[in-house]
C-alpha cells in the first residue's frame, strides 16, 4: 500500500475537567506516594527507579504528547489509555530513558499510564499514574464524503467540511492520511464550501483508476483547529472503491452530450444549456456527478434568475452543492430525441 501521511497541536481555556482516575503514583511495591514522581524498586539495595509522567494533574492542557521518563533504571514498556480503553501509541527511546506518545492528548479525557521498568540492579517494577485534560470550550465537527462502502466515479474527490473556521490548516492537514491500493498521487487543497464553511479536498493528480481501493484516516482527536475554530474530539475514517471510468462530455454550443465509458462512446443525445441568455446559461468546466436525486423542483428564483422557470423535473443528477443539475427535459423543442438539460436551481 502507498501512503500520503500527516499529524498536530494547540491552546485552550480551562473549564471543568473529567473525573480523575487517581492522583499520580502507585508502584510495584503497592505504595502510593503523593509526589508527582512515581517510583518502583529497581535494585536489591533498595535504590528506586523514578518515573515521571507529563502532563500531570486534573486540569492539564490538551493537544500535547505524553512523555514518561525513568531515572536510575530504564523503561521496558509503557501504555497510555483513556477511560474507554483507547491507547495512545508511542515508543521507548533507545536506552530506555524516555517514552513519548505519537498522538496528542484530547480535551476532556482521563488517562491512565502504566510503565514497566528495569532497575540498575536488574529488578523489574511497575508504575501507574493518571491525569486528565480540561474540556474543550468549543468543538469543531466534520462532514465528510464519500461515505464508507460506496463505489464512486473516477473524478470523485475526498471532501471534509468543517463546522467552524480552520486557522491551523497545516496542523490539521498533517493528521490526514490517504491510503490507496495502487499508489495514486494526489494532494490536499483548501477552498470555501458553497455553505460558507472551510473545506479541504484530496484529489488525484489525474482521474482515479477504476477498481482503486481508497481509505481516509483523519486522526484529528486532540487537534486544535485554531482561533474561533475549537478542538476536534474524535477521529474520522472512510473507505470506498472507484468504479468504471465513466465520463459525460457536454458540448453546450453544439447541444450534444456523449456518454463515454472505459474509453468507448456508449450514447450521444441532444442537450440544452438550461437557463436562457448569455452569461446566465449553464457553467462551463469540469464537474462531478455527485448524486442521483430523482424528481425534484427546479425554481430559478432560488438562484437569482427571476421567474425563468419553476417546474418538476425527472432523473436529476447533482453537479454542485450550489444547485447545478443535469436532468431530463422532454419538452425541449428542436430536438429529435428526448434531451437532457443542464440547469441551475436549489433542491
Amino acid at each position: 500500500m502507498h501512503r500520503t501521511r500527516v499529524f498536530a497541536p494547540a491552546p485552550i481555556r480551562a473549564a471543568v475537567a473529567a473525573a480523575l482516575l487517581a492522583p499520580l503514583a502507585a508502584c510495584s511495591s503497592g505504595s502510593s506516594p503523593s509526589a508527582p514522581d512515581a517510583t518502583a524498586t529497581g535494585r536489591p539495595d533498595g535504590r528506586p527507579v523514578t518515573v515521571t509522567v507529563a502532563p500531570e494533574g486534573r486540569e492539564a492542557a490538551p493537544g500535547r504528547p505524553v512523555t514518561v521518563t525513568a531515572s536510575h533504571g530504564r523503561l521496558t514498556s509503557v501504555t497510555v489509555t483513556d477511560a474507554e480503553g483507547n491507547r495512545l501509541p508511542g515508543e521507548v527511546a533507545a536506552g530506555g530513558g524516555t517514552w513519548t506518545s505519537e498522538r496528542k492528548t484530547a480535551p476532556g479525557t482521563a488517562y491512565t499510564v502504566t510503565a514497566t521498568t528495569r532497575g540498575e540492579g536488574g529488578a523489574a517494577g511497575t508504575t501507574k499514574a493518571s491525569f486528565s485534560t480540561v474540556e474543550a470550550d468549543k468543538v469543531n465537527k466534520v462532514d465528510w464524503r464519500p461515505g464508507t462502502g460506496t463505489t464512486v466515479g473516477v473524478a470523485q474527490p475526498i471532501s471534509l467540511v468543517f463546522d467552524h473556521p480552520v486557522g491551523n490548516r497545516a496542523e490539521v492537514e498533517k493528521q490526514l492520511e490517504v491510503t490507496t491500493s495502487d499508489g495514486t498521487e494526489g494532494s490536499w487543497g483548501w477552498i470555501r464550501d458553497w455553505s460558507g464553511r472551510d473545506r479541504v479536498d484530496w484529489r488525484p493528480k489525474s482521474y482515479w483508476k477504476p477498481g482503486t481501493k481508497v481509505t481516509l484516516n483523519a486522526a484529528l482527536n486532540g487537534t486544535d483547529s485554531g482561533p474561533d475554530g475549537g478542538w476536534f474530539v474524535r477521529d474520522y475514517t472512510t473507505a470506498f472503491t472507484i468504479g468504471a471510468r465513466q465520463i459525460v462530455e457536454v458540448d453546450l454550443d453544439r447541444h450534444r452530450l456523449a456518454l463515454v465509458r472505459d474509453g468507448g462512446t456508449v450514447r450521444t443525445i441532444p442537450v440544452s444549456g438550461g437557463t436562457p441568455g448569455g452569461d446566465k446559461r449553464s457553467w462551463r468546466g469540469t464537474a462531478v456527478l455527485m448524486a442521483k436525486e430523482g424528481t425534484i423542483n427546479m425554481n430559478s428564483e432560488t438562484v437569482g434568475l427571476g421567474d425563468t422557470y419553476d417546474k418538476m423535473v425527472d432523473y436529476s443528477m447533482r453537479l454542485t452543492w450550489s444547485g447545478m443539475y443535469a436532468h431530463a427535459a422532454p419538452g425541449t423543442p428542436a430536438t429529435s430525441a428526448t434531451p437532457t438539460a443542464v440547469r441551475a436551481a436549489s433542491a
